[in-house]
């Protein structure tokens, strides 16, 4: 062959490729039953417009567990999304970077809790200012309360403290110190907040100011929350928005896939603590 090649002057490869014939036709590469994963996809994108590849594989293979199928692998979703033109559109946002050495997320449930707020617009020019309180380490949010008339009052944060501790310990005080991680609004610093904490047994907890990471993960949830939700819900009025926050809330603690926590929701990261046998203490 090498001595063909060097008398005709051309390479040995384009030799071989002829004595083979026309082979496979290049193009984007398919895979059997793709059309009906793609309807699957489709699916999912409808409902949630605001969910990327790796948060739809989660809730596909999600129902294909419950069925018991085998669960799908998110490249093929990240593939097919490609090719319908249902990725999302990549962030170009420039971020200044701030020093912050500390760790928000709790290694434990019922260590450190976080609180914040923040308002959702409405198209009539009304306003709904919303305060919540999240777990650090679980990602659930407790407890939330929220109000079209004026801002969140200390009175407010103060029935979240004490739903809080209801709510996971059933008592109306924490068995053990839990930390209480806010900002220095008002509602939170106010005397009679702390001295409520401290009743609690919550140890009340102060971030930097202008130092937004140091409450990372209400920060997360925030945005969470008006990508997820308020931007692709009708917001006409107060009202609507206020009738629709019970459903959001309860979809992300139930459904939201969080990438902290393995793609699971935090009800269900909680559910799988739960069934995790305790480690032998021998």
């Amino acid at each position: 062959m090498k001595a063909v090649a060097d008398t005709l002057g051309v390479a040995r490869s384009n030799l071989v490729a002829q004595l083979k014939g026309p082979g496979r036709r290049r193009g984007p590469y398919q895979c059997e039953g793709d059309d009906a994963f793609l309807t699957e996809i489709r699916a999912v994108t409808d409902a949630r417009p605001t969910y990327g590849y790796r948060r739809v594989a989660a809730l596909l293979n999600r129902a294909r567990r419950a069925i018991g199928e085998a669960p799908v692998n998110r490249k093929r979703v990240l593939r097919l999304m490609r090719r319908a033109s249902l990725t999302l559109q990549p962030s170009t946002a420039r971020r200044v970077i701030r020093a912050h050495e500390g760790k928000v997320v709790a290694p434990t449930s019922n260590q450190r809790w976080a609180s914040d707020g923040l308002a959702i617009p409405c198209w009539n020019g009304e306003t709904v200012h919303v305060a919540f309180a999240i777990d650090t380490h679980d990602r659930e949010v407790m407890t939330w309360v929220a109000t079209a008339g004026g801002g969140i009052s200390g009175e407010m944060i103060r029935d979240m403290m004490l739903a809080c501790v209801e709510g996971r310990f059933g008592a109306v005080r924490a068995p053990h110190p839990v930390q209480w991680l806010a900002d220095n609004g008002s509602p939170y610093t106010a005397k009679d907040t702390v001295d409520f904490a401290t009743a609690l047994n919550l140890v009340a907890c102060f971030t930097p100011v202008r130092s937004p990471e140091s409450n990372g993960v209400c920060e997360a949830f925030v945005k969470t929350l008006k990508r997820d939700y308020a931007r692709v819900n009708p917001r006409p009025d107060a009202l609507t928005v206020l009738q629709q926050l019970p459903a959001w809330f309860e979809d992300y603690n139930t459904s939201h896939p969080h990438s902290g926590l393995r793609m699971l929701s935090p009800r269900e990261f909680i559910a799988s603590q739960s069934s995790t046998p305790a480690a032998c203490p021998v």
